[in-house]
């Protein structure tokens, strides 16, 4: 039995929900252990009106090497 291209559709929306979501929850992650005094919630809003799928690994990785956690905010508000 072949899905129907709208089930397809529905699923292929929630697999890409669910990829930004592990993406902003693993960024906040990263920020927080790197920055303990720093308010990781207060770049969640930020991160979650980030459509383009492909921005959200970049700032993924940004956490990862940015030197301060002003200097991450300063790149997602870019």
């Amino acid at each position: 039995m072949q899905a129907s291209p709208f089930y397809e559709h529905v699923m292929q929306q929630g697999i890409e929900q669910g990829a930004r979501q592990m993406s902003i929850e693993s960024t906040l992650l990263i920020l927080t252990e790197r920055f303990p005094d720093a308010d990781g919630n207060a770049v969640q809003p930020g991160l979650e009106t980030i459509v383009d799928l492909n921005r959200l690994p970049e700032l993924n990785r940004n956490a990862l090497i940015t030197r301060s956690f002003r200097a991450f905010r300063e790149e997602l508000e870019a």
